[in-house]
């Protein structure tokens, strides 16, 4: 590495922590946490999951070593609420988009008869993602494909919807409060609802309010951090979003071995697998937490056959 990269690289605080932060409308995610990383003078920062200019919400923004540990969050569930027009479809299937066609809206669709529309997405579905995401096809964003009018043939996936329950309709307009799994997309969500009404409807307004394992948790706006005398003390903890994996603490030895990316010798045990005289019973089900004597995280390890944990990512502070 030259030294100008090693300066660039170096440039800023070395900060490590996770951020819950309510981003606003308008601007990519991206764009976002890099304000947030330059407010925070913080060398190294990275979120997980990304929203759309149009929504706003929590954003998981990590700084530091908590990066390492962002691909480990994106999977989690989340809950959104979002406003939808209906009557009206678009190319993006939201607000942001062109308008495709106008039909009219039943006089009579009220929130009982909505709410059985959305009682159908209930469960397993299969989705079709939207031309305008950042999936790739052939090595192409779609996003980028859509801009230029190509439309090419999307593979559905599989999503999960655990709830979506309609809090208001008004006239032409629906609120509705929606938790689903990983990779879901609430524009399509939308659009389908509103095809299975038979007006078609886009994504007005969508807001994230929540990302697992984070309910409950405090978000906080670019202006609140301005403000705060603290900004530091908002920071999550690295594990804060690791608590369903098992934790195990080693010895200084062993961590000064795992440290050197070395597989190192713990108490624990494999599920299904009869534990050992006086060996304690820690069952590892993929991957497990690893801490130093002292009690800070340093890594996350895999078990293997043979009673040992081999580093699969080591944090270095």
């Amino acid at each position: 590495m030259t030294q100008r990269r090693r300066a660039r690289r170096e440039r800023g605080r070395r900060l490590h922590g996770i951020l819950l932060f309510d981003k606003p409308p308008g601007g990519s995610s991206n764009q976002v946490m890099q304000r947030v990383r330059r407010l925070y003078d913080a060398n190294k920062a990275g979120h997980t999951g990304s929203l759309d200019p149009l929504a706003t919400g929590m954003l998981p923004i990590c700084f530091g070593e908590a990066t390492k540990l962002s691909r480990f969050l994106i999977d989690a569930n989340k809950g959104y609420e979002t406003t939808m027009q209906l009557g009206v479809t678009t190319d993006s299937a939201d607000s942001d988009g062109d308008v495709i066609e106008q039909r009219s809206v039943p006089a009579d669709l009220d929130i009982a008869q909505l709410q059985e529309v959305c009682n159908q997405f209930l469960g397993e579905q299969l989705q079709i993602p939207p031309m305008v995401s950042a999936i790739k096809v052939n090595g192409q964003r779609l996003y980028n494909l859509a801009r230029q009018g190509i439309e090419v043939e999307r593979k559905p996936r599989k999503v999960t919807f655990r709830d979506v329950t309609v809090l208001a309709v008004e006239g032409t307009t629906a609120r509705l409060r929606v938790s689903c799994s990983k990779g879901t997309y609430i524009r399509s969500l939308v659009s389908d609802i509103g095809e299975s009404i038979g007006c078609g409807a886009h994504v007005h307004q969508l807001r994230r309010t929540f990302v697992a394992p984070f309910e409950g948790h405090s978000m906080w706006t670019e202006a609140q951090l301005r403000e705060h005398s603290d900004p530091d003390s908002l920071l999550l903890p690295l594990d804060i979003g690791l608590k369903h994996l098992p934790g195990v603490t080693l010895d200084e030895a062993n961590t000064a071995l795992f440290a050197q990316g070395r597989a190192v010798s713990v108490q624990c045990r494999l599920p299904g697998s009869a534990p050992q005289q006086n060996q304690k019973q820690l069952d590892v089900p993929e991957m497990c937490r690893v801490y130093a004597p002292e009690g800070h995280l340093i890594g996350l390890a895999v078990p293997e056959d043979n009673g040992m944990i081999a580093p699969r990512r080591v944090l270095q502070w």
